[in-house]
């Protein structure tokens, strides 16, 4: 897990390919035009793309503790920071990942301030 936030960070496509099933499945919640079901990897990839298109490459998700269970499941928290149009964001965030096979297959976001984050991208 701590190589998939490295790789997501650094838009390393090989490791996250590696790290992701193709099935994978991404939930992000709120009224944002970001909230979605992200169906498959390459819509999840789709969606990581275009944090950082809209933020000119700044989006990062900057890991702070992990959490695992015997179930297959991980929880990373992390703060999600990006710059865009004058807007800061900085928020606390955790993903609860459900692995197979030491793959991600689900991924459910959950933001400290959901407000925070949908404003940021409104």
């Amino acid at each position: 897990m701590r190589r998939a936030y490295e790789a997501f960070n650094t838009a390393d496509m090989e490791t996250l390919t590696e790290t992701f099933d193709e099935s994978a499945v991404w939930h992000l919640p709120g009224r944002s035009s970001m909230a979605n079901d992200y169906q498959g990897r390459e819509a999840t990839f789709a969606y990581f793309a275009l944090l950082g298109q809209e933020t000119g490459g700044t989006f990062q998700a900057e890991l702070q503790q992990l959490l695992a269970d015997d179930d297959d499941r991980v929880v990373g928290i992390h703060r999600s920071t990006a710059e865009r149009e004058g807007k800061h964001l900085d928020v606390g965030d955790c993903i609860v990942f459900q692995l197979k096979d030491g793959r991600i297959t689900d991924g459910r976001e959950h933001f400290h301030d959901l407000y925070a984050w949908d404003e940021f991208w409104s």
